[in-house]
């Protein structure tokens, strides 16, 4: 039986482990802290909302434990605002199945003892490198998932795929309870995505807590020095908690209504910072000559803005699983890791990659002209304009499928025509005249009465 080391209790750390144990390796995963420091010492480390794609491998590996509890997001509305204050168009798309977010402090204390369960074992040490050269001795694979800090400074930054050197947002995470679970006037369970051009972006996912069950994660990415920019000296996660109401408020006014009453759910249930996107080479050589292989943030780290972290996390575990077991017995040298990871980045990486970085950067023409073709979807119904609202929510899945799209304008134009078996020009001009007529309702002071509007004051 291979021996095969893990080393990381997140996500991504623990479905390969699972993945790998149910296949008959011979797992051995290292963890900085206990299931139990895990559950009731812990801050996450992320909203971690997972599409269809992750959960269907979560449900192959029997660790959907909190699927029929859980919040079932049914899709995304979307408000863009080019700038302070204007509403421009809104979208509003519905997935094919639904998407969860599930408090990591809870699967990580049940995975793990899953794990264990299944035979596999579990070591809690914190390790450095000198502690992992000597683990990847004593076993013919050693995987790092630990995150972005630290080990990952093993693994060589990518410099032809890695678009920035710093980051491009600072982020403000926080979990809370008391807001309603739906949003006036949208007729499914979303994310609600607000999206500003010159500001950054705020989003609230529907969650399931570690305490109050269905709850809600919001995340303000605020581009440096702007108006959202006010959370990074905050010392509380109740002092979070006003700033939030603050920007909503001032910025958001449409959804300050819903967020009036929510409340901090738990005292770590926050957490402050910054990412910059990177992508690292899949080799880490050690002192000694050993190498080891990277997974998850470890691996790729993205700025959270597109909900692909957890979502990557998953579909690197899928694929180093699957070449583990094609490979047989033959040795896990330094090409195999190459080409693990280059799989990987063929069918998933490169696109997820790029569709985060869109979500950060200004628009593209393509998205633009999608955005107006798609403008009066209001999540039901089967009409054109519905189809490509949930064709670009559908993109959150698997952002292959959409991604080459949108950054291409006449792309983007021959799949407005095939998706809504009219010319592209036709579905511009509708979605412009409709933008308008929602634009001078706003000069006059009204409000603009989008379809499935989260107000209609």
């Amino acid at each position: 039986m291979r021996r095969i080391a893990i080393v990381g209790s997140g996500v991504a750390g623990l479905l390969a482990a699972h993945g790998l144990r149910r296949a008959g390796y011979d797992v051995t995963l290292y963890s900085d802290r206990t299931p139990e420091q895990w559950l009731h010492e812990s801050t996450p480390t992320g909203t971690a909302a997972r599409f269809d794609m992750a959960l269907e491998y979560e449900r192959q590996l029997g660790l959907n434990h909190w699927e029929k509890q859980a919040p079932e997001g049914r899709g995304v509305h979307l408000t863009f605002c080019p700038t302070a204050g204007n509403r421009l168009l809104t979208l509003t798309g519905r997935f094919d199945r639904y998407f969860q977010a599930v408090d990591l402090r809870l699967q990580s204390h049940r995975w793990m003892r899953d794990l264990e369960a299944q035979g596999g074992r579990l070591v809690i040490e914190k390790i450095g490198v000198e502690r992992l050269d000597a683990i990847a001795a004593d076993h013919e694979l050693t995987i790092v998932a630990a995150g972005r800090a630290d080990l990952a400074g093993l693994f060589e930054r990518d410099a032809a795929r890695s678009r920035y050197t710093q980051p491009q947002r600072h982020l403000a995470m926080l979990i809370v309870r008391g807001a309603p679970l739906a949003f006036d006037g949208v007729p499914l369970l979303s994310v609600k995505f607000n999206f500003f051009a010159t500001m950054g972006e705020a989003f609230w996912v529907p969650y399931y807590h570690r305490d109050h069950g269905p709850a809600w994660n919001l995340l303000f990415e605020a581009r440096p020095g702007g108006p959202f920019d006010r959370f990074q000296g905050a010392r509380s996660g109740e002092e979070v908690v006003t700033i939030a109401k603050q920007v909503i408020r001032e910025h958001i006014p449409w959804d300050w209504p819903w967020a009036r009453d929510m409340e901090l759910a738990d005292p770590r249930g926050w957490l402050l910072g910054r990412i910059t996107p990177t992508v690292r080479h899949p080799v880490g050589r050690l002192p000694s000559g050993r190498i080891v292989t990277p997974l998850g943030d470890t691996a790729m780290s993205l700025d959270p803005v597109a909900g692909q972290g957890a979502n990557s996390g998953s579909k690197m575990a899928r694929n180093l699983v699957e070449s583990v077991i094609a490979h047989g017995d033959r040795p896990f040298d330094a090409a195999w890791m190459q080409a693990t990871f280059e799989k990987f980045y063929r069918r998933h990486g490169r696109a997820i990659y790029r569709f985060s970085h869109m979500l950060l950067e200004p628009i593209t023409p393509a998205a633009r002209e999608f955005l107006i073709a798609q403008y009066g979807s209001d999540g039901t119904g089967d009409n054109a304009q519905q189809r490509l609202a949930n064709d670009f929510v559908l993109n959150f899945n698997d952002p292959a499928y959409l991604t080459p799209v949108l950054d291409d304008l006449d792309a983007a134009r021959r799949h407005i025509t095939r998706a809504t078996g009219r010319s592209w020009f036709h579905a511009a001009l509708t979605g412009r005249l409709a933008i308008a007529r929602r634009q001078l309702r706003q000069k006059l002071g009204l409000a603009p009465l989008h379809p499935a509007a989260a107000t209609q004051a």
